[in-house]
């Protein structure tokens, strides 16, 4: 458990503060974190929820420097709905992911889309906003969100990983919008990286990355092996597969277990290991 208070920016390192959201769920953890990046003028990374004691938290810890940029990781609402009226009290433009509207019934574990976000610039990945000693560089990893960035500051090696990386739980990755095979892509790109520390937007900072990700990548290779013992021992039907993988698991979150084994049937499917839809699935003839 994180031991921050909600609305105290808190120093991480010389260039890099955090803010706690007043948004604790079985979803969020403690929180959607906020990350005030800058020793001068700075930048806002993922605002969060449109919440005033979050907002007037963010305000006091800017203290009246400069805003560069109000930059979001993706548009799900427990991330993006703040940058619109950060924006009316800075006066900074909001820079980062490309806006993305998803209707989207099915149960989720995460936010749904932020309908309202309308970014002033769209980075693509290598792209960066810079400030006073500060240089932030856009890292393209959807997945999670096919809209999704994480931001590295190049100065202190540090990577602001969104929900790409989270420091509590795995991520969802939950179709139509979520992708499991571009979410093993991106963690294979963030195999590739030198960054020496993670800030993800829920959870504790992550110290020795590479590792963390080697972890998440062996996690659902571990799943997608479990989906296909269950497959070919008969077993086709996503609410079984959900009961015999994920057992203690809180009632909650069933549907959102579903989502994520529907990602990796979708992905078998398309490398032609599967074959099915909707709830009923089979190995490929």
């Amino acid at each position: 458990m994180i031991d921050a208070p909600t609305g105290v920016a808190q120093a991480l390192d010389p260039l890099v503060a955090r803010v706690l959201a007043p948004n604790p769920s079985p979803y969020t953890y403690t929180g959607t974190q906020t990350y005030v990046v800058g020793a001068g003028d700075v930048a806002v990374i993922d605002p969060g929820p449109d919440e005033p004691a979050h907002l007037d938290a963010l305000v006091k810890a800017i203290a009246g420097r400069p805003v560069v940029a109000i930059m979001c990781t993706h548009t799900h609402r427990d991330h993006s709905p703040a940058a619109a009226p950060l924006k009316a009290l800075t006066g900074a433009p909001i820079i980062g992911c490309a806006p993305l509207t998803l209707a989207d019934a099915g149960p989720r574990a995460d936010a749904a889309f932020d309908k309202d976000y309308a970014p002033d610039r769209v980075l693509t990945d290598g792209e960066t906003v810079t400030g006073t000693g500060w240089t932030i560089e856009a890292v393209a990893t959807p997945g999670h969100t096919s809209n999704h960035l994480c931001y590295a500051l190049r100065e202190n090696g540090a990577l602001f990983t969104g929900d790409h990386v989270m420091g509590w739980s795995t991520t969802v990755v939950a179709p139509p919008d979520g992708d499991m095979a571009d979410y093993m892509a991106s963690l294979d790109k963030l195999m590739g990286r030198a960054d020496t520390v993670y800030y993800p937007a829920h959870g504790e900072q992550i110290g020795r990355p590479q590792r963390f990700v080697r972890g998440l990548i062996g996690h659902r290779r571990q799943r997608e092996g479990q989906i296909l013992r269950l497959l070919r021992a008969g077993t086709g039907a996503i609410p079984e597969m959900v009961a015999r993988m994920y057992a203690g698991l809180d009632p909650r979150l069933t549907g959102a277990a579903g989502r994520s084994v529907l990602a990796h049937l979708i992905d078998l499917k398309a490398r032609g290991i599967v074959e099915g839809e909707g709830e009923q699935w089979r190995m490929a003839a």
